[in-house]
This record gives structure tokens, C-alpha cells and sequence, in this order.
């Protein structure tokens, strides 16, 4: 297809767009369909963040050496390990008032511990995974596109509390639900990217016209694909309007200043799908709407996303951190208590939800 009808096609979609955002025609938002791999491997009882930090890796089933090993794989030749993160926690026995002895744990800091990827690894196959995820996965409109510019597609265990799903510049899309429109909006991240026009996350304030871009790239993607249903304008609507509330900008005002932005972001992955980044290829047809999965109505409209951690790009192996000293009286964390949340704060910052 020409770059004139690509940009004809572009103009129609987003049309459709602006026009149901003018007129309030807009259904409630779409319910995120949480992916919760049904897979048995080790990494599915980490935590969210060592989840994340394995999907913004390129992986979806990651271990450690001895663990390969259990399993019958090796690790290759060459390969560096990436790094999760492990609570550091020191065991304390206290006497309650009854006399009777009760055990505390206190947190007071983390490890790196290196893992490989099933991709780093050599040996004898596994059991099938989660066939119904992986062929999601597989079967995503214009994953060609990702995959061209050199991106890992994988995913993550979703939680309603964190992102749907996060772009790491130049390495990786992760997504943690199973909606088109949330993988639409991640590709348009790295469409933006292309274009030089993503700037590294600067703060929620900051980062607005980045998050408009995205959600109304994707909106008009999805719409100029056929997949009406998926493009989820009245989520796309809430989500542009929280955005523009932290950057202190009408949302009319923040779709105006983003729209020409995101069209760009569009016109290039219809162009990378049509030509492959050359010259001819096959033309892009519009497909007709194929829901993944049956989507229950929403109570509320979906949330604008917290911003989270980052993996680094490249984790050396952390020197043992010095424990802190011993408090006088430590605020004891209870065994067994889920520390996910902490492991953020170790984590530097370069990712786009």
C-alpha cells in the first residue's frame, strides 16, 4: 500500500476517534482479561516485580543454573545471567507477654540472583507450557512489526494494582493482560521511539503527552485493523483524560498537542507491516473484530497506570549489600508476608506503561 493510502487509512481511523471523544459516544471501558500463566515452572511463584523484571528480559520461563540443571537443560556456552531480586531478611525470637516465644522476621535488604532465560539454555524439551496465552501471544496482530525492530514479546503474571503492560526502550513489549488494546498501546511506545520522539520517564507530570501519544495510537491502530470492539475508546478516553489531569492540561487540549504525534507513531507500523521496512509487500487489510475472550462488563472505568520500576538494561552482579545496623526496635516484618512491593525501590527507572 502507498504512503498515501496509508495515511488515508490513519486519517479515517482516527476520525472515528475524535469523533466519538466530541459527541461523549463512548462505551464503558474494557474489563483488562489479567493473564495468569498456567504454566509449572518456578518463576510463577516469584514475585510481580521478578516477573517483570524476567518479561522486560525477553523470557517467559526463567531458573537458576542448578535448576536448569534439574531439569535437564544446561545453560550455553556465552550466555550472561539477569538478575532478580531476593529479600534479605534476619530471624529474631521474641518473648510476648504471655510468656510465650514467637518468631519475627526483619527485612533489611536485597540480593541480586542470577538467572537464565529457557532461550539461554540447551538440553532436553520441557512439558508444554500455557498453550492458550502462548498462542495469544503468537497470533497478536503486527507482532511482525515488533519482532522486526528487534523487540522480545513476552508475558507477565497481571495484577489489578500495577500496569497492564510496559515498553523497555529498544529491548522488550510485557504485557500482563490479554487486550489488544493494551499490546496496541505498547507498540505505539516503541513506534514513538522510532520516530525519536519518546523521551526517558521523567516523572508522572512529565511523562503525559508520552501515555497520550500511546493510548491514542493504539486507539486509532486498532480501529484502522478492523478490531472496533478492541480499540476500547472509552478506555482510551479515561486514560488520555488522567494523563492530561497530571500534566495540568485540558484533556481536548492534550489530545490536540499529541494527535499529529500519535498518527506518526501509526503510519509507521502500518509501513513496517506493508513493506517490512523496504520496498513492496503485502498490503494490511483491515480484519474484521476477533475477541480473544469473552470480556465481563466493567464496575469502573480502567485506571490510569502507576508508574513502576525498571529493570536495568544490563545487571551486573550487585556486591552483597552491608547489612544495616541493628535497631534498637525494628518493626518486625511477619514471616511469609509478601515483600513484592519493597523490591521496587531497588529497581532504577526506564520503562513506559
Amino acid at each position: 500500500m502507498a504512503a498515501k493510502a496509508v495515511n488515508e487509512q490513519v486519517k479515517t481511523a482516527t476520525g472515528k476517534i475524535i469523533g466519538a471523544f466530541e459527541r461523549a459516544d463512548l462505551p464503558a471501558a474494557l474489563a483488562p482479561i489479567f493473564i495468569h500463566r498456567r504454566d509449572n515452572v518456578p518463576c510463577r511463584a516469584w514475585s510481580f516485580s521478578n516477573q517483570l523484571i524476567t518479561a522486560l528480559s525477553g523470557h517467559t520461563d526463567a531458573r537458576g543454573f542448578r535448576q536448569w540443571q534439574a531439569v535437564g537443560r544446561k545453560v550455553k556456552k556465552g550466555e550472561r545471567a539477569f538478575y532478580i531480586l531476593a529479600p534479605m531478611k534476619k530471624r529474631f525470637i521474641e518473648t510476648d507477654e504471655q510468656g510465650q516465644d514467637r518468631e519475627r522476621f526483619v527485612l533489611f535488604g536485597f540480593r541480586g540472583v542470577p538467572v537464565f532465560g529457557y532461550d539461554q539454555t540447551e538440553g532436553d524439551p520441557l512439558p508444554q507450557g500455557d498453550p492458550e496465552t502462548d498462542r495469544w501471544l503468537e497470533n497478536l496482530p503486527l507482532r511482525e512489526v515488533a519482532e522486526r525492530w528487534g523487540l522480545a514479546v513476552s508475558t507477565y503474571d497481571g495484577k489489578a494494582s500495577g500496569p497492564l503492560g510496559y515498553y523497555k526502550p529498544k529491548r522488550a513489549i510485557a504485557l500482563g493482560v490479554m487486550n489488544l488494546a493494551t499490546w496496541a498501546h505498547e507498540l505505539c511506545h516503541a513506534a514513538d521511539d522510532r520516530n525519536g520522539k519518546l523521551k526517558p520517564w521523567q516523572g508522572r507530570s512529565d511523562t503525559w503527552q508520552s501515555e497520550c501519544v500511546a493510548e491514542l495510537g493504539g486507539a486509532i491502530l486498532l480501529e484502522a485493523l478492523g478490531f472496533t470492539t478492541d480499540s476500547d475508546r472509552g478506555g482510551a478516553w479515561q486514560y488520555c483524560k488522567s494523563w492530561a489531569e497530571h500534566g495540568g492540561v485540558d484533556v481536548f487540549k492534550a489530545i490536540e498537542r499529541t494527535l499529529n504525534r500519535a498518527c506518526d507513531a501509526v503510519a509507521l507500523i502500518l509501513t513496517e507491516a506493508e513493506t517490512g521496512g523496504g520496498a513492496g509487500g503485502a498490503e494490511v487489510k483491515p480484519a474484521a473484530p476477533k475477541p480473544v475472550a469473552a470480556r465481563p462488563k466493567p464496575a469502573a472505568p480502567k485506571p490510569a497506570p502507576k508508574p513502576a520500576p525498571k529493570p536495568a538494561a544490563a545487571r551486573p552482579k550487585p556486591a552483597a549489600p552491608k547489612p544495616a545496623p541493628k535497631p534498637a526496635a525494628p518493626k518486625p516484618v511477619e514471616a511469609g508476608a509478601d515483600l513484592a512491593g519493597l523490591e521496587g525501590l531497588f529497581a532504577p527507572i526506564d520503562v513506559f506503561a
